[in-house]
């Protein structure tokens, strides 16, 4: 009913007959059950985590990636380079002879948008031509430009003149 002479009494709104909410009745949740459910909750997550990291391991044999001639020795001269591709068909690589006369071999795949690198002998440095990154050709690790992860090195070994891939960084 209204208060006030003259008015007609207010109906109750629309809403409130689609969605009643019976406060009397509701049911608090006090903060220590808040906190005792969001504690068992995260400790029920994390042990799931671990539980799926460790039976998504178990089963995983770890793969031997078999030995690949990547070229000559005699054919790569100082400051030269050889492409290859290791250890799949899709992967490609670099192989470099620095000034000092060591092989070197890197994944020709740029850490920062996968473009192919190149060698540039006189500064002894990996190009990326896309947005000019820069990799030193010792370690592989980023110079200059965009790319902050450095480039995977593939071990490699001289078997007689042969330069062979024997394995890959995990990096």
């Amino acid at each position: 009913m209204s208060d006030q002479p003259g008015k007609a009494p207010r109906e109750t709104p629309r809403w409130r007959e689609d969605f009643p909410v019976r406060w009397e009745q509701d049911h608090y949740v006090t903060r220590r059950e808040l906190a005792k459910f969001l504690t068992l909750g995260s400790a029920l997550l994390a042990t799931a985590g671990v539980v799926i990291a460790a039976v998504g391991r178990w089963g995983r044999r770890e793969e031997k990636v078999p030995d690949v001639k990547v070229a000559s020795a005699s054919s790569v001269p100082v400051g030269g380079s050889a492409l290859f591709r290791y250890p799949t068909s899709g992967d490609p690589c670099i192989l470099v002879r620095g000034q000092d006369g060591s092989l070197r071999a890197f994944s020709q795949v740029c850490t920062h948008l996968s473009c192919a690198v190149v060698y540039h002998a006189e500064s002894d440095e990996l190009f990326c031509p896309c947005h000019h990154g820069i990799f030193s050709a010792k370690d592989g690790r980023p110079i200059a430009g965009p790319p902050v992860r450095r480039l995977p090195m593939i071990q490699v070994e001289l078997r007689g003149d042969d330069v062979v891939a024997v394995g890959k960084d995990a990096s």
